[in-house]
């Protein structure tokens, strides 16, 4: 098996004892196969194991190996292609799409405490402006979310506030959001396969997929062993790798990076982040930050569409990090990693249904650990014959870049420039 282990990252470090789980070596039969054991095909698993169905998931590497397992844990809600979805369906769908927009939040908050999954897991996001135009969406963003009963859950701060909310003079003000909040991701993916384990889920790692054979029933083929099911889950996302010829050049792998510092004292701790919130700015190329349970730092972003990674993640991102915090320079780093998000050029989720029995769910764009568990259950809704949600992301026509990835990668990062400019602005 040519299994790669976790990066060594802070979460691979922290991360609770798991099992492991096997490779597929031999020939088997299940309702459906999933192929990816990160978030989507795990939560995908479980929605759909609570539901009575028997479920296999196939993993290349281990459970929540890829951006699952490494991501800032920043749990927010909504996705960045909403108002398209909106504009290209029409208003009778926007209660529906701001629904889905939410549900992954929920999920996880009911999983956590049904399975007793220890993921860290806290309310608690903040939106951050870095100028007045920043500030006037935020203000729009809270009258719509006033508008649809967030009532307490949310709040404006100024200027004159912010001292009070993050030991930093970088920003001009934000949104409060305690409806959206921060978790450990690895230990939340490997608490969820646990329960799906539990539910009699057969999970597979070190068992990449080679190829489908389709068919009223599909085969799913590995190295060592073949799934005959009656449906396919493609969750693969960045490191979608079957079903090429649908679906390459839609959804397009960019790095992300993060650092973690040695545990900061108590009071440094209550200086930075006084209130225990993650943090996010609204650049194209952003910053996001939060403090882990054992006080560390873990600050990330330098978002590229390169596919390079950077010499060294640390010479990229400590400096930002001194920039917004320079009280903590000084301060050790421990650890330093990076790995692929799913983009998507419009933002909106690709999420759909090929040869009847196929479905694939991909492309989260930075809201992956909220929006993975909604399209997990779109999909064990979409398996279970309610299509209402799949087939509103069917009907948003994504953009297929030419040549697939390989030139579509580099189309993607000429335009990210434009929008990189327009974060200077």
């Amino acid at each position: 098996m040519s299994t790669q282990p976790y990066p060594d990252s802070y979460y691979a470090a922290t991360r609770h004892k798991d099992p492991g789980y096997p490779a597929l070596a031999e020939d088997i039969e299940t309702d459906v196969c999933i192929c990816g054991g990160g978030f989507t095909g795990i939560a995908t698993a479980l929605s759909l194991a609570e539901r009575g169905y028997s479920v296999v998931v196939l993993e290349q590497n281990r459970i929540g190996w890829g951006a699952s397992g490494r991501n800032g844990g920043q749990m927010i809600g909504g996705f960045s292609g909403e108002e398209l979805m909106v504009k290209r369906l029409g208003p009778e769908v926007q209660d529906l799409i701001w629904d889905i927009g939410w549900r992954g939040n929920d999920i996880i908050a009911e999983r956590v405490k049904k399975y007793a999954i220890d993921c860290d897991f806290k309310y608690g996001y903040m939106d951050v402006a870095l100028k007045p135009r920043h500030m006037r969406e935020f203000e729009a963003s809270y009258q719509t979310l006033l508008s649809r009963g967030f009532g307490d859950s949310v709040r404006m701060v100024e200027a004159a506030d912010m001292r009070s909310v993050i030991g930093s003079d970088t920003y001009i003000g934000g949104l409060i959001n305690q409806r959206s909040g921060h978790l450990h991701p690895l230990n939340l993916c490997l608490g969820e396969a646990r329960a799906a384990a539990g539910l009699g889920v057969r999970l597979f790692e070190g068992s990449e997929v080679l190829g489908i054979e389709q068919g009223a029933r599909p085969t799913v083929k590995t190295a060592t062993g073949r799934v005959r099911a009656a449906t396919v889950v493609l969750a693969g996302n960045a490191y979608q790798q079957v079903e090429t010829r649908k679906l390459s050049g839609q959804v397009f792998p960019a790095g992300s990076f993060i650092i973690a510092t040695e545990p900061l004292n108590e009071a440094q701790a209550a200086e930075v982040n006084p209130l225990d919130m993650a943090f996010c700015d609204p650049n194209y190329v952003l910053d996001y930050f939060r403090l882990s349970a054992d006080r560390r730092m873990l600050f990330g972003g330098r978002c590229n569409y390169s596919g390079r990674v950077p010499a060294s993640i640390r010479a990229s991102i400590e400096p930002r990090m001194h920039k917004i915090f320079p009280q903590l320079r000084g301060v050790g780093i421990d650890y330093e990693w990076g790995g692929n998000i799913g983009i998507v050029v419009n933002r909106v989720p690709v999420i759909g249904r090929m040869h009847d029995n196929v479905y694939y769910s991909l492309g989260y764009s930075g809201h992956g650990v909220n929006m993975t568990h909604a399209a997990g259950e779109i999909v064990a809704d979409a398996i279970g014959g309610t299509l209402e949600k799949l087939d509103l992301f069917q009907r948003v026509k994504h953009r297929r870049m030419p040549f697939g990835q390989a030139l579509g990668g580099q189309m993607v990062a000429l335009g990210m420039l434009y929008f990189r400019l327009l974060d200077l602005l």
